[in-house]
């Protein structure tokens, strides 16, 4: 009887955040200090503010699922394999990043480490998001971008 190890997703995650911190946070051109500092004292409020402007998208999406679930079946067993998984991927998804950016808002205020890393996943889990609904350009430019901010505020969360 072989054994195989179960993937350690919990590893595999502190070694991308050690490989961005070295790149995006010490090696890339250093936010100037009042800029960092600002970024984290508005950082509960522009994640409140996110959440607000998800909210409606989530209820839009759930909505528009629920109206045109009648009318998938004339569209085909292959269409509905195809859009109606990636579209259902991309609300569960949408879902999971405004759970953990909710999560994180009070560690946020405290600037804890913990809302820090959840604000990280937040992140990754948005971007796995983006491309599963096929942007990948456009899902790695918006995580090297949110990434960048990310590392380069980390040291400001203990």
């Amino acid at each position: 009887m072989s054994t195989t190890k179960a993937p350690d997703y919990k590893a595999s995650l502190n070694q991308l955040e050690s490989l961005l911190d070295e790149y995006l946070g010490k090696k890339a051109p250093e936010m100037p200090e009042n800029i960092k500092e600002t970024l984290v004292s508005f950082a509960p409020y522009i994640a409140i503010v996110e959440i607000v402007l998800t909210l409606p998208a989530v209820f839009t999406l759930l909505g528009i699922g629920a109206a045109m679930s009648p009318f998938t079946a004339f569209l085909g067993a292959s269409y509905m394999m195809t859009y109606g998984f990636t579209y259902y991927v991309g609300i569960v998804v949408l879902i999971g990043s405004a759970i953990l950016q909710i999560m994180a808002i009070p560690g946020l205020f405290k600037r804890t480490k913990g809302a820090w890393q959840l604000m990280y996943y937040s992140s990754l889990t948005s971007f796995v998001g983006t491309v599963v609904q096929g942007s990948l350009l456009g899902g790695l430019f918006g995580l090297l971008i949110g990434m960048y901010i990310l590392f380069q505020i980390k040291e400001k969360y203990r």
